[in-house]
C-alpha cells in the first residue's frame, strides 16, 4: 500500500506542480485554473485506489480503507505541492505575498471604504505579510490549499470504488 501511496501521490504532486509552474511562468494567476489543476492532478487518487483494489485486493475494497488510501495519496500530493511552492518562491519574480496584501487593501479602497476601513485593511495586509514570511505558517497554509480538494476526491473515489467484484 505504501508504494501505491508514494507513486500516485508523487504523480499527482508532479502534475499540480507542473501546471502551477507553467501558469506562474506565463503570468496566469487564476483561482479557477489553480483548483482545476488540483482536480486533474488528484484524479490520481481514483487511479491509485482502483489500482490497489484490483491488483492487491482482488477487486474488493471497503469504503474506509479506500478513503484512507485516498487521503494518504492526497497528503503526499499536498506535500509535493507545498514543497514546490516554497522552491518556486525562491526563483520567481512574482511576489505573491505583496500582491495579495496590496489586493486586500485595494479592494477596500475600490469599494469606497471609509478611511478607518482602509486603515484596518492595510493593517490586516501588514499582518498577513508578517505571518506569510514565516514558513511555519506559509507551508501548512499552502498544504491546506490542495488537501480539502483531495478530501473531496478521496470521498468520491471511496464511494465509487467500494464494494465487491
Amino acid at each position: 500500500m505504501g508504494r501505491v501511496i508514494l507513486i500516485y501521490g508523487a504523480i499527482a504532486g508532479a502534475i499540480v506542480t507542473a501546471i502551477m509552474l507553467l501558469s506562474i511562468g506565463n503570468g496566469v494567476h487564476s483561482v479557477v485554473l489553480g483548483y482545476l489543476s488540483m482536480l486533474v492532478a488528484l484524479s490520481m487518487v481514483f487511479v491509485g485506489v482502483r489500482q490497489y483494489r484490483d491488483k492487491a485486493l482482488g477487486g474488493t475494497i471497503h469504503f474506509s480503507p479506500a478513503l484512507g488510501l485516498g487521503l494518504a495519496i492526497s497528503g503526499v500530493a499536498g506535500i509535493c505541492y507545498a514543497a514546490a511552492w516554497e522552491i518556486a518562491q525562491m526563483f520567481m519574480k512574482f511576489d505573491f505575498a505583496d500582491f495579495y496584501a496590496n489586493l486586500m487593501a485595494q479592494n477596500v479602497r475600490t469599494a469606497g471604504g471609509s478611511p478607518d476601513e482602509v486603515a484596518a485593511a492595510s493593517q490586516r495586509a501588514a499582518d498577513f505579510l508578517t505571518l506569510y514570511s514565516n514558513p511555519l505558517f506559509r507551508v501548512p497554509m499552502t498544504f491546506l490549499e490542495i488537501f480539502p480538494v483531495g478530501v473531496m476526491v478521496s470521498l468520491l473515489s471511496a464511494a465509487l470504488l467500494r464494494g465487491r467484484k
